[in-house]
């Protein structure tokens, strides 16, 4: 088949899991003998004489980065209209495909299917498969309302609700990384959108390296790597951490990763008397990433929403002991005493146990590790996620449009959100 795939980030632009995630399905399906044309952008804050749209070929994939064009928006500062802007760009690129006069392709290059990732390329996404009049496929990463515990009263939640609300009813098949996220995605969007299925994001294990866990000499060392929000749960983390050094002195926790809610995050290590055992590392390449899960004894992931929890993938790849919450996702990925070790959501006190569990039994948290690499090692292969993901191509039928009114936008505050923390419309990422 002949797939136009449509996301904002592709490398080297990267903002989280998102990307890879296209990266992997994108040259898996070249491999499997598609015609693959990945649509996506130029870095933000670029224009078109420092960074000019390019069409290239890497990894068997055809990649069109389009230019920003040169108004002056700032994503984080005006996201929607930035998001229009980026979307128009796109869009004039991906036209360009069909056109006679295309020398890169050496003619017109016609898609047998669309395929969205995330609300952001909804517009340049439900374009071009009308324009083309091929079936459009999306694939919904997170939703607004999830992110927020449901919440959506703020202006610029509606309007990201409302697009995501759009895409999914244009969309003739969703995909869902998980069966709690098909859930969502039904529960927000439905009852009358097209058949959603569920495929897990996948992995290529060989990219991490398996490290057999060695007595580790000095106080226990804790990780935690991943996007700094709210609902990752982070400051249930830095919690529990003031509990484990009563237990375990000398404790501590490395933070890897960027988001919102840094000052919040310090602010919360300050109040439970933790900040010099916590360690701020910032964004780290993959290679730095290996290192830190390969030295310490426990990766902690807190989440309290997670569409799918990637990071619990490779950690168990690595073979680094997994404690996690049953958010979304993760308590898909991880069978609690099977492949780590499990805790509810927002839950400190299990937290806790599930941290002093991992450190009190090396040898138990060792045998869950190895178990958890076999999983993933047998069912998380992008192969299989490539040949689901065709699949799900090939049995999309465009359907007949009919008009839609505005969506109607449920409001309801956050039951258990922290007064004191920013609400803010956040990076979408996996």
């Amino acid at each position: 088949m002949k797939v136009l795939i449509v996301s904002w980030e592709y490398p080297p632009v990267v903002v989280g899991g998102l990307g890879r995630h296209v990266h992997h399905l994108a040259v898996e399906l070249s491999r499997e003998g598609h015609d693959v044309v990945v649509l996506s952008r130029q870095p933000g804050g670029s224009d078109g004489l420092t960074h000019p749209g390019t069409d290239a070929e890497n990894e068997g994939v055809r990649v069109i980065a389009a230019a920003e064009d040169p108004p002056h928006f700032v994503f984080g500062e005006d996201m929607m209209a930035w998001t229009l802007a980026m979307g128009h760009s796109m869009l004039r690129a991906g036209l360009r495909l069909g056109d006679s006069k295309n020398l890169a392709a050496q003619g017109p290059w016609i898609p047998d299917v669309v395929h969205a990732h995330d609300w952001l390329v909804a517009h340049p996404a439900i374009a071009l498969a009308e324009h083309f009049d091929v079936p459009l496929v999306s694939t919904i990463h997170a939703t607004e309302a999830g992110r927020h515990s449901g919440w959506v009263s703020g202006r610029v939640n509606r309007q990201v609700h409302s697009v995501e609300w759009w895409l999914a009813a244009e969309s003739d098949a969703l995909i869902a990384c998980s069966r709690s996220m098909h859930d969502e995605v039904n529960r927000l969007f439905g009852p009358e959108l097209a058949e959603i299925h569920t495929i897990n994001n996948g992995i290529d294990v060989e990219t991490w390296p398996f490290a057999r866990r060695t007595p580790q000499t000095g106080p226990p060392d804790l990780l935690y790597a991943g996007r700094l929000e709210y609902e990752k749960g982070v400051q249930d983390a830095i919690a529990a951490l003031a509990r484990v050094r009563r237990t375990y002195p000398g404790t501590t926790l490395t933070v890897a990763g960027e988001g919102t809610q840094l000052d919040w995050l310090q602010e919360v290590a300050r109040k439970h008397r933790v900040t010099r055992a916590i360690r701020w590392v910032g964004s780290v390449d993959r290679a730095e990433l290996t290192s830190l899960m390969h030295t310490c004894d426990a990766i902690v992931l807190p989440s309290r929403y997670e569409p799918f929890g990637l990071v619990a993938l490779e950690a168990a790849a690595t073979g680094i002991p997994l404690v996690t919450s049953t958010a979304g996702g993760l308590g898909e990925a991880v069978t609690d005493g099977v492949t780590g070790l499990s805790f509810a959501p927002g839950d400190v006190t299990g937290l806790t146990a599930a941290i002093r569990g991992v450190l009190g039994d090396r040898d138990a948290a060792q045998q869950r590790a190895i178990a958890a690499r076999a999983r993933v090692t047998d069912g998380f292969a992008w192969n299989q996620v490539a040949e689901r993901t065709a699949g799900v191509y090939l049995g999309a039928k465009r359907r007949i449009r009919r008009p839609m009114g505005r969506p109607d936008i449920v409001e309801r505050p956050l039951p258990d959100r922290d007064p004191a923390v920013p609400v803010v419309v956040e990076l979408p990422a996996g």
